[in-house]
């Protein structure tokens, strides 16, 4: 069993909502980051969102805009994001990663090269910000063929054609962009969260989480009285950009998100809330 489904499959049975943090691979050093996705996991990350390193990151603002120029200016590439894989998993061999990024890194490596790679690292999923579910063709027939998952993103703008389309095709979990713009732009807006996701559970039986715009504590254990997970991105990767060694980037890591699960473990579920799961 993919690892996404087997985590997502205890949490529900522990009525316990994901906590997943984003980082940028290589940010804010190269050698940060296996220490730092250690440190997430002993904080009480559930799942880990890794980002690939990418020039033109569209969907994101200036904090992991500038997060992946340092990267890349310290050397930080597909090949050097799967070896910080590789060297996770030798500590972990159970919390899902997703790498999290665009589509032109991996076609220029070349897909299927590219998925064997991440497949024997230890990757569990993909999420392609430019690869909606109408183009993901080739790339979700590639990813299944290795027991990934490809993890679509729906919008408040998706259209119920998009949804259904999405669907078909989504595995592991869906990540519901909460607010209208890029990552770190606004705050989120709990109170729309829950007739948001209602919406998407009515069209698939797949776990969702939120993400954008959390920055809080609190935002947090509001968020998860709505969905299955909390994703937290800018609000911690710019933090971790003021540290400047891995020993400061560790204990940042840990002081962040510490509060966060505690806040989240803390909050009683909701009634209406249906937690789901992939079959």
């Amino acid at each position: 069993m993919n690892r996404i489904d087997a985590r997502f499959r205890e949490l529900k049975e522990k009525r316990r909502p994901a906590l997943v943090p984003y980082i940028t691979a290589g940010y804010p050093h190269p050698d940060a980051t296996v220490p730092v996705l250690h440190a997430a996991v002993a904080a009480g990350a559930d799942l880990l969102e890794l980002g690939m390193p990418f020039s033109d990151v569209m969907a994101d603002g200036p904090v992991i805009q500038e997060a992946c120029a340092r990267a890349l200016e310290q050397g930080t590439h597909l090949e050097e994001v799967l070896a910080m894989v590789a060297e996770f998993r030798r500590g972990d061999a159970h919390t899902p990663i997703i790498l999290m990024g665009y589509t032109n890194p991996i076609e220029r490596r070349g897909l299927e090269r590219f998925v064997d790679e991440a497949a024997d690292a230890g990757v569990d999923g993909l999420l392609i910000v430019d690869c909606p579910a109408e183009e993901a063709g080739d790339m979700r027939a590639t990813l299944v063929e290795k027991g990934l998952h490809q993890i679509f993103l729906v919008a408040p703008t998706t259209t119920e054609r998009r949804l259904q389309r999405t669907a078909e095709l989504a595995g592991g979990f869906i990540y519901y962009v909460s607010i209208k713009g890029v990552t770190g732009a606004a705050s989120l807006d709990t109170d729309s969260l829950a007739p948001a996701v209602a919406r998407i559970r009515s069209q698939m039986d797949l776990p969702v989480a939120v993400g954008f715009g959390i920055r809080t504590p609190e935002q947090a254990a509001a968020t998860a009285q709505a969905a299955d997970a909390v994703v937290i991105g800018s609000a911690l990767v710019s933090r971790l950009g003021e540290c400047r060694d891995a020993e400061a980037a560790v204990t940042v890591t840990r002081e962040f998100l510490a509060p966060i699960r505690v806040a989240m473990d803390n909050n009683e579920p909701s009634q209406d809330k249906q937690p789901t799961l992939t079959a």
